[in-house]
């Protein structure tokens, strides 16, 4: 029985031991980083601090952040910057596709900040991107992990179900009571709806999206986003701890336990997702590619148990 309201909470003033990491101080995280700056290169993982990057860039694995370092809109959790945006780089296709080479990437996660200056919102940038990473390196599959598009989404996810992404992420983030204070920008149904949009134009593309625990949200409504997400038909749901990137961003709430990520893992795959993960460190793009070739067993094996 998973008894998520009998869970312990813990304090944020303290940081627990569950959520330290090591420094970055390996041979193949300096390789990584060389190969970003060479390359000319973002990644979310530098821009949005993430905790895994020693573990992740140590492994050769970067998630790339295309479209520039400067996004458009100013959310309460993200560490990336906010400003007007330099003008797109026509190189930026070919460098990632350079990038996945190199590294002898099977699987790759491209992401990007917003841009709502941009008439298509950077969609055909991610267009252009898969396109270069097919021809560079045709066996890697690709994930990627947009915005919502806003004012601009049922053109912007045609355009890119047309070049078949393998993986289609975009995140719920949060709650729907806390998206005036931590998602201002955006809108909860408007990125549902950007899901079912993706399964309307090619089933066959898996769909993912996450949501960050420990800004306040109570546990029945993250029961109702899960419900949201499978009524969207999304495949891969992620859940990780919410952590400060600075004192102007939004407070952390609480340190949610470990004990209670694995009941609301529990909770997801009862629901019906192909994949889950659920941990304090879990993030969009945390072993993505071990995650896609897990889901992608697990829908076979549903369609083999509905065939008989």
């Amino acid at each position: 029985m998973n008894d998520l309201s009998a869970a312990p909470r813990v304090p944020r003033e303290r940081k627990p031991d569950w959520i330290r990491v090591k420094a970055p101080v390996s041979k193949g995280f300096q390789e990584t980083r060389a190969l970003m700056r060479q390359l000319n290169l973002n990644t979310v993982c530098e821009e949005a601090a993430c905790p895994n990057i020693g573990e992740c860039w140590t492994r050769k694995h970067a998630t790339v952040m295309i479209l520039g370092d400067v996004c458009t809109r100013a959310c309460a959790f993200c560490n990336v910057k906010t400003g007007m945006p330099r003008r797109v780089d026509p190189l930026e296709p070919e460098h990632v596709a350079q990038a996945a080479a190199r590294l002898g990437l099977e699987h790759i996660v491209v992401t990007s900040v917003d841009r709502d200056d941009l008439p298509d919102g950077g969609a055909g940038q991610f267009v252009k991107v898969i396109e270069a990473i097919r021809r560079a390196t045709p066996s890697t599959t690709i994930e990627i992990l947009t915005p919502d598009f806003r004012g601009k989404m049922r053109a912007a996810v045609e355009a890119i179900c047309a070049v078949k992404p393998d993986v289609y992420n975009h995140n719920l983030e949060t709650v729907p009571r806390l998206y005036p204070t931590i998602r201002p920008g955006a809108r909860y149904y408007a990125s549902l709806r950007l899901l079912e949009e993706v399964k309307r134009h090619d089933p066959a593309i898996f769909t993912k999206s996450g949501v960050m625990l420990g800004l306040g949200e109570e546990r029945l409504e993250i029961h109702q986003v899960m419900d949201d997400m499978r009524s969207a038909d999304v495949d891969f749901l992620t859940m990780g701890q919410y952590l400060q990137p600075t004192p102007k961003h939004a407070k952390v709430a609480e340190f949610v336990t470990p004990q209670t990520f694995s009941a609301y893992g529990a909770i997801a795959r009862a629901k019906g997702f192909l994949q889950v993960a659920s941990s304090p460190l879990t993030r969009s793009s945390y072993h993505a590619g071990d995650a896609f070739a897990e889901m992608k067993a697990a829908r076979e094996a549903k369609l083999a148990k509905q065939r008989g």
